[in-house]
């Protein structure tokens, strides 16, 4: 099997379970839901695959870094508790059963101190066809500072408020209900931003794909300075909005409802899509 079908196959899983988990995470059913999907998806590539669940916490103790390795989904929560909890979900693949259940054993998932990682073997094509992948369901308290990066598959954020930097370089990228001062990157993947409450909480949201849609979701009276727009693509808004600043066909500049911190979601080679919560 090469290495672009194995980081395809675990993308596909991980985009189906790992973006909605923390929520599930949070009422202790994430776990149950993921395996069962896990042993029951072979991939199509005759290989034997093998599928754990892992928890582990910290107390929380200031700025949180996320990086589930090569492959693998990133979803994070935020609940009022004011430790860390993290559901690792492992998939391996390789000849054998007992392969597979080896190379499990051989992945290296840290969770202490802030930074929740996992090291593996390369999933670089080899003679054995061995591959892995760990995504990661992580709930930090509501006031976090964050650093999110995955390679091949989503990142979702939920509920926090803090400085955070996310990058993914593959895979969707998800913020909902964020605050404080975010920065967010995806080179290949669709962006969707859904805004909360009234106004932003914090300096303001930065956000962008290079190539993948964006949809934008404004609650009703939201207050805000909007940037956004698309070079390559549509533009579509399921309401009007009256533009007081800049709108020259492909970027809208403007504030909404009196204005407020900034709010910028833009792509380059996509649709953009801005709908009403």
């Amino acid at each position: 099997m090469s290495r672009r079908q194995t980081v395809r196959a675990l993308f596909s899983l991980a985009l189906l379970a790992g973006c909605a988990a923390p929520r599930l995470l949070a009422q202790g059913a994430g776990g149950d839901h993921w395996l069962d999907h896990c042993r029951h998806d072979d991939g199509g590539d005759g290989r034997v695959h093998y599928c754990e669940v892992r928890d582990a916490g910290f107390k929380a103790v200031g700025a949180v870094t996320v990086d589930p390795g090569a492959n693998g989904a990133i979803g994070i929560t935020g609940w009022d508790r004011d430790s860390v909890a993290v559901r690792e979900k492992i998939r391996t693949e390789a000849r054998t059963d007992a392969e597979a259940r080896a190379l499990a054993g051989r992945l290296r998932i840290v969770a202490s101190g802030g930074t929740i990682s996992a090291e593996g073997p390369s999933n670089e094509d080899g003679e054995d066809g061995e591959g892995w992948s760990v995504s990661l369901d992580v709930m930090v308290p509501r006031h976090s500072d964050l650093t999110a990066r995955t390679v091949n598959g989503p990142t979702a954020v939920d509920d926090v408020a803090g400085r955070m930097d996310l990058n993914a370089v593959n895979g969707p990228l998800s913020l909902e209900g964020l605050g404080g001062d975010v920065h967010a990157r995806t080179v290949n993947g669709p962006l969707v931003v859904t805004l909360a409450g009234m106004k932003w909480d914090g300096a303001g949201l930065d956000s962008r794909t290079t190539n993948g849609p964006v949809v934008l979701r404004i609650p009703s009276g939201y207050a805000a300075h909007l940037e956004t727009g698309t070079v390559n693509g549509p533009m579509s808004f399921d309401f009007p909005i009256t533009v007081t600043g800049r709108f020259d066909g492909r970027s809208i500049d403007t504030d909404l409802g009196g204005g407020g911190p900034p709010i910028r979601a833009r792509t380059t080679n996509g649709p953009l899509t801005v709908r009403r919560r």
